[in-house]
């Protein structure tokens, strides 16, 4: 009887299912992938699975879609992400090595203008993300209570992500905005002998004024390898102005702006502005025959100018949310032209706009020499307390009120070097020279003991151990004043043959 071999049955998929309880059997297959799907898992573990969804995707955009979700699509937000993350590193490295850089990407309206694109474009995507990883997390599987907490939790995921991105894109606009409206000058100038020379003008137009004439006149010269400054104050009354051999103001004055006590330092914005043909190229010709004189005064080149109005500032102090400085003694609201109000008290004292504008303005039983520190003691408290938090916080409405506040020829070229030099200054102390009597007799000044003064002072800024030489005496004058006639007195330019103090007008808090 022949041999009859059995070949067995071979197994089924029931046979080859691992024992694993229900959640085996509603997989139907041999491995469980609890990530994808969720139908296997008991109540508990779906809630578990949807939270980590989310909060995944909110660390690292993308994560969610690669476990559960489009693998193409995470592929691609997860190595946007790096890629980010990259980026500010690299950032932050050239700042370690030269900051300059960093500051030169800042100051780009281009760059600028990129990165308002991809700060909303990311904020979108961003949130785009958190809800379909809510999606994948299947609300409907989850119990009713669970789904409510869910629902939350992608609310605040969303809010998270997109609105600090949000806030950044509206903050990049705006600074892209104010360098584009304020910083638009096309022409760059080299710094001379070192040094970057900067004019600052407190602009005061006014209805019952003729034109603009800047109160506040401060030349800030800052080294363009160490950043160390010094600041010279000029008075507004100065007279007999002398203007740089070969200036275009120069050919038309060629004796100087020398017409008695009509012819104040401030008065040539004025006649700059109605001379509009002698400074050709620049947009603000006011300015341009300022800086020509601040160049005969003082004997430095002016490379740049920055206008600010006294009137918008207001703004400007309020977009901060107010200035700290210590008055020395009481400043009167109004007076002049106007009744007086009221009065800035002596002490510490939180300045809103409207006061910081009465504190630096007021003229009633105040000399110019003490309205001079008080012009720039508020632009000194700007200055320090527009800190890196005040800026964030309030940087849209201080951008904006940029605008209006400030004109300048600085081109947003040169910011970059500008800023890194302005931050190299704030650890550093800062040289302070004012002309003003017994040093320089507004109505009869010696521009040599001027030129003396300034370049002594710049010296010891430079090399703060050497010794400091004697002060200047007064001596031949560059631009010979003339003198007036026996008897005769210049209305509102005599000067006090005592030393001024005017250091006790306040201080920055």
């Amino acid at each position: 009887m022949p041999t009859q071999t059995v070949i067995p049955p071979s197994p089924t998929a029931e046979a080859i299912r691992p024992a694993g309880g229900a959640a085996a059997e509603v997989a139907g297959r041999p491995t469980l992938r609890p990530m994808r799907e969720p139908e296997a898992l008991s109540p508990r573990l779906r809630v578990r699975r949807a939270v980590y969804l989310i909060v995944v995707t909110f660390l690292v955009p993308g994560a969610a879609q690669l476990s559960a979700g489009s693998r193409r699509v995470g592929r691609l937000a997860v190595r946007a992400w790096l890629a980010v993350v990259g980026a500010v590193v690299l950032l932050g490295l050239l700042w370690l090595v030269d900051r300059t850089v960093v500051l030169q990407l800042a100051t780009s309206p281009l760059a600028l203008g990129a990165l308002t694109v991809g700060c909303f474009l990311a904020a979108a995507v961003w949130a785009g993300l958190v809800v379909d990883a809510w999606r994948l997390g299947r609300p409907r599987l989850l119990p009713r209570r669970s789904r409510l907490a869910m629902t939350g939790l992608l609310v605040l995921s969303v809010a998270l992500a997109g609105l600090p991105l949000v806030a950044a894109g509206q903050r990049t606009w705006a600074a892209a905005d104010l360098i584009t409206g304020v910083f638009g000058s096309d022409q760059t100038s080299d710094a001379v002998a070192g040094r970057f020379n900067v004019l600052l003008l407190g602009g005061d137009a006014g209805a019952d004024r003729t034109g603009t004439r800047p109160d506040s006149m401060t030349l800030v010269s800052i080294d363009s390898q160490t950043g160390r400054s010094v600041l010279f104050s000029l008075p507004r009354n100065l007279e007999n102005v002398p203007f740089p051999a070969g200036s275009s103001a120069a050919k038309a004055l060629p004796k100087g702006w020398s017409c008695g006590d009509k012819c104040l330092l401030n008065a040539i914005y004025t006649w700059g502005t109605e001379h509009k043909s002698l400074f050709p190229g620049g947009a603000d010709p006011g300015a341009e025959a300022m800086k020509q004189a601040v160049e005969g005064v003082t004997g430095l080149k002016v490379n740049y100018y920055v206008l600010i109005d006294l009137k918008g500032f207001r703004r400007l102090i309020d977009a901060m949310g107010g200035i700290t400085v210590t008055v020395g003694t009481r400043v009167p609201i109004g007076g002049e032209t106007s009744r007086i109000s009221g009065y800035i008290e002596p002490g510490t004292q939180k300045l809103d706009g409207y006061h910081a504008l009465w504190f630096a303005r007021s003229r009633t039983g105040s000399s110019d020499y003490a309205r001079m520190q008080r012009q720039r003691c508020v632009m000194n408290a700007m200055l320090h307390q527009l800190d890196p938090a005040t800026l964030l916080a309030h940087f849209q409405d201080i951008a904006a009120a940029g605008k209006d506040v400030m004109s300048t020829d600085i081109p947003a070229g040169q910011l970059a070097t500008l800023i890194d030099l302005g931050t190299a200054a704030k650890g550093q102390k800062v040289t302070s020279v004012q002309f003003v009597p017994p040093l320089v007799n507004p109505a009869y000044p010696d521009y040599t003991v001027i030129h003396t003064r300034v370049n002594q002072a710049i010296s010891e800024a430079e090399h703060p151990s050497a010794a400091t030489p004697a002060a200047p005496t007064a001596k031949a004058s560059a631009a010979p004043s003339p003198r007036p006639a026996a008897g005769s007195t210049p209305s509102g330019s005599s000067a006090p043959t005592s030393p001024v103090d005017i250091s006790s007008a306040c201080t920055a808090g």
